[in-house]
């Protein structure tokens, strides 16, 4: 028999894995409508999905401090906004550091995350190439 903490964490897992298949959907979804209203351009619809989850993000985290589960935020947090866009939990990450005064960090995070994420993409691009 498995004990409570085991089977809740069980759960918790497949709860996360859920709402990040929803939020996937939703991220196809929104990219397909942005597409669709604005034509082609790609990054606009990125664009729009990113600050579309970064909102929103921010909208569940002021209703909900103090009154979800620990399950609840981890499947609406890292499950269904992981899904959607983990910009989102970049930009949260970002706003503490910034709140608590630590302006370098902030920095650090912003500068670090994304020229290391295009540097790792275009190093990824050219092992792939190279194989």
């Amino acid at each position: 028999m498995q004990s409570s903490e085991s089977l809740m964490s069980y759960q918790s897992v497949c709860l996360v894995a859920v709402c990040g298949a929803a939020g996937c959907v939703a991220r196809l979804l929104v990219s397909i409508a942005a597409r669709h209203w604005l034509g082609e351009p790609y990054p606009v619809a990125t664009c729009i999905v990113n600050l579309l989850g970064c909102t929103l993000f921010g909208l569940c985290w002021g209703l909900h401090i103090g009154t979800w589960s620990k399950a609840a935020e981890m499947a609406v947090f890292i499950g269904f906004f992981g899904g959607f866009t983990t910009f989102s939990s970049f930009a949260f990450e970002c706003f503490e550091l910034l709140q608590a005064g630590r302006w370098w960090g902030a920095c650090f995070l912003v500068l670090s995350q994304n020229l290391l994420g295009i540097g790792g993409l275009a190093l990824g691009m050219k092992l792939g190439r190279s194989l």
